[in-house]
């Protein structure tokens, strides 16, 4: 899957309600819970991908994606919510907040991830 960086493709939009929606692309069971930065899918689709250490049962690896990526975002749990793919890698997740604020802290975030060649950021 190639990536991107972060200053080509937005895995997210603001959509009428002023809700922030992110597209993600999850691998459970994936050793450890990190974002490991946007990459482009082959029908042209930016995702962020994100692993979990959790298995995708009874909806243990959505949960964890869900924390994992309000945190990042800087939003409480409570603000995220799956809104589709909840069978699936590709997943759609609303967060709720100032829209603005949080593509600055998740743009920051993933501008880190691409300079420093790292994984991820655990969490």
């Amino acid at each position: 899957m190639p990536t991107a960086s972060s200053s080509e493709a937005r895995p997210w939009r603001v959509d009428d309600k002023g809700i922030l929606v992110v597209t993600v692309r999850l691998t459970p069971r994936g050793g450890r819970d990190a974002l490991d930065g946007i990459a482009v899918l082959s029908d042209g689709r930016a995702v962020i991908k994100a692993r979990v250490r959790v298995a995708a049962e009874d909806g243990a690896a959505n949960a964890a994606l869900i924390a994992m990526l309000a945190k990042a975002a800087g939003v409480p749990a409570s603000a995220a919510s799956l809104k589709s793919g909840h069978r699936m890698r590709l997943k759609t997740i609303a967060l709720a907040g100032n829209a603005t604020d949080i593509t600055g802290r998740l743009t920051e975030m993933l501008g880190r991830l691409s300079q420093t060649g790292d994984r991820g950021e655990s969490q």
